[in-house]
């Protein structure tokens, strides 16, 4: 049986083109660590909150394909924080309402809904401390999942924690960052904390995969399994695994 994950999301999600790269979301990558029974569907799309998502039309969209036993990732938070009031919403209020019409739509279908916290940004701040800026949207979602018994994988914590590890000047290795002259999409160079690279968006999707993988997807390659070029992969942009013997 197929299976097929629909991606709702925001940029950080979403598929970019080629005169973006090395800029990419990280439901691109996603593929790499599912199995050959499961499709990805990827509708994120760059600068949609839960509520600009909707009001597009483009949750109706995927209800329309979705199926009994696909499943639907909903990630957002990134733009529902800006003051623009075509996309805002507020934490305890509005958010929550929207997201709750991408999990029952999703249940009306007999699909499976995930609820995914933003990914953190890269900021660190003078002392070298990662801030966190999402206020109260990743805490809003997390209650929301408990409310309405919906799976929820926390991005925030997860990325927030490998960008602790890895520092302040590794972690730049998985951003869009080019200083001027450096890379022809970016001639007058990117210095960008939020938007992730091919090696990034890898990252991120085998993070994503294996909260997967731990709360049951049984659509996920099994995590024994190594994906020994990946990083050549992420530097063409290719989506096929390659799995060390």
């Amino acid at each position: 049986m197929v299976v097929t994950f629909y991606l709702a999301g925001d940029s950080t999600m979403a598929d970019y083109p080629t005169d973006r790269a090395p800029m990419q979301g990280w439901g691109k990558k996603l593929p790499l660590f599912l199995q050959a029974n499961a499709n990805v569907v990827n509708e994120a799309i760059c600068g949609r909150s839960s509520k600009s998502f909707i009001d597009e039309g483009r949750l109706d969209r995927i209800l329309q394909q979705l199926g009994e036993g696909d499943y639907l990732l909903i990630q957002f938070g990134h733009n529902d924080e800006k003051d623009d009031p075509d996309r805002h919403t507020s934490p305890w209020g509005s958010y929550g309402e929207h997201l709750k019409r991408y999990i029952d739509g999703a249940r009306a279908k007999g699909a499976k809904p995930i609820l995914l916290t933003s990914i953190s940004r890269r900021w660190f701040d003078a002392d070298g401390l990662l801030t966190q800026t999402h206020g109260d949207y990743p805490r809003a979602m997390e209650a929301l999942a408990l409310r309405e018994d919906v799976p929820l994988i926390d991005l925030t914590g997860r990325s927030a924690s490998a960008y602790k590890e890895m520092g302040h000047q590794r972690s730049r290795q998985w951003f869009t960052q080019f200083e001027p002259g450096v890379h022809p999409n970016y001639p007058e160079g990117i210095m960008d904390d939020t938007h992730l690279n091919e090696e990034g968006a890898v990252a991120i999707a085998r993070m994503a995969a294996q909260a997967l993988a731990g709360i049951g997807i049984q659509e996920v390659r099994p995590l024994s399994e190594l994906f020994a070029d990946v990083q050549s992969q992420a530097d063409t942009g290719k989506s096929t695994p390659v799995v060390a013997p």
